[in-house]
């Protein structure tokens, strides 16, 4: 690990917006944030950018970015303190631990910017918004709350298409082009650093913003599963 990196994650343990797979913070953020606003999560944030500024913009809730790798964690956490924003936090974690540290309905709304699409059908499991996810979501958000994807994946934007409407969810906005359409306003006018590269190199953005269905999400392997049991009882 390089000197940056290692100094970037000693910094960290001392930095009060920063929660390192803490202990008892499920039912608690109330207590952290010393309010009652609704919480957004930003998931796989990286540097933090869309939690900082949706932090600048929208004092009356609060944010919590969160990622494993602490060295890109410590730009967006450092800016937040530099900045004062008290309604921004960052938690280190993996996403697929997130009901450790978030009670049922805690959390109010999730945005997914850029994530890693995992092209490969092999590692259709580790997209954010592939149906194991969503019922990861679904334990911790209230009915009919909102999630937003920001991607300039084709593959990954037709493949939570798919996804949702196979779990009958509900789609509010489905954007095949932000820019084009010129549908950059308020949150989505927000542009990481990676979204300026892609801009420039002539890449579409895409946006979906969709809620969970009242019924329970469905795991296909785990019913194929169920079927095959079914059909030997026969």
């Amino acid at each position: 690990m390089g000197q940056k990196k290692l100094v970037r994650f000693e910094a960290i343990h001392s930095f009060a917006n920063v929660l390192q797979k803490p202990e008892g913070m499920k039912g608690q953020w109330h207590l952290f944030f010393k309010n009652n606003n609704p919480i957004t999560l930003e998931l796989a944030c990286g540097k933090g950018e869309y939690s900082v500024n949706l932090g600048r913009e929208y004092s009356h809730r609060n944010f919590v970015g969160v990622d494993i790798k602490g060295n890109r964690i410590f730009i967006g956490a450092k800016k937040a303190l530099t900045e004062q924003l008290a309604n921004v936090a960052f938690l280190r974690t993996q996403i697929d631990q997130l009901t450790n540290y978030f009670d049922a309905g805690e959390a109010a709304e999730i945005w997914i910017i850029f994530p890693d699409p995992f092209l490969r059908d092999s590692k259709a499991k580790n997209r954010l918004t592939h149906p194991r996810f969503l019922k990861i979501y679904q334990s911790i958000l209230p009915a009919t709350a909102k999630i937003h994807l920001k991607t300039d994946s084709k593959e990954l934007y037709d493949f939570t298409k798919e996804t949702i409407a196979d779990q009958n969810c509900i789609i509010h906005e489905d954007i095949a082009d932000i820019y084009g359409q010129q549908k950059a306003t308020g949150a989505l006018a927000i542009q990481t650093f990676y979204e300026g590269m892609h801009r420039a190199e002539g890449r579409t953005i895409y946006y979906l913003c969709f809620s969970l269905p009242a019924q329970t999400i469905v795991l296909k392997e785990k019913k194929k599963h169920q079927d095959a049991v079914a059909q030997r009882a026969e």
